[in-house]
């Protein structure tokens, strides 16, 4: 068993984001075999990049509105909602609202990242 504060894990600077950074909950150095934990906040105005990659991501919505951005456009999220982001779909979160967007982000362990 683990129990830790969110704000005693180090949010870091995430390569290709703006106004974005991560905290990384829960990982195979806690004893997390299967999946990594994150923490992904987002100021008003920021985002990840746009990428694609061959594993899932599942995210639940904290605080915050934002939206989903894939090639079939873009969708709106508030908190309470649930996103799954299927392997290859090239997708960006964006925060286009005026506070702070938070959203939990759960991704199995594979490394090999596409551009």
């Amino acid at each position: 068993m683990k129990q830790i504060y969110y704000k005693d894990v180090k949010a870091e600077e995430a390569e290709g984001c703006v106004k974005a950074k991560m905290r990384w909950l829960l990982t195979d150095k806690d004893g997390a075999e299967n999946f990594a934990m994150r923490l992904v906040e987002i100021e008003p105005g920021g985002h990840t990049p746009w990428h694609q990659h061959d594993w899932e991501h599942e995210n639940f919505i904290l605080e915050g509105e934002g939206t989903l951005k894939t090639r079939e456009g873009e969708t709106k999220f508030k908190p309470g909602d649930v996103l799954l982001v299927e392997p290859m779909e090239k997708h960006q979160y964006r925060n286009p609202g005026e506070k702070m967007l938070k959203l939990l982000c759960l991704i199995p362990y594979k490394k090999e990242v596409k551009e």
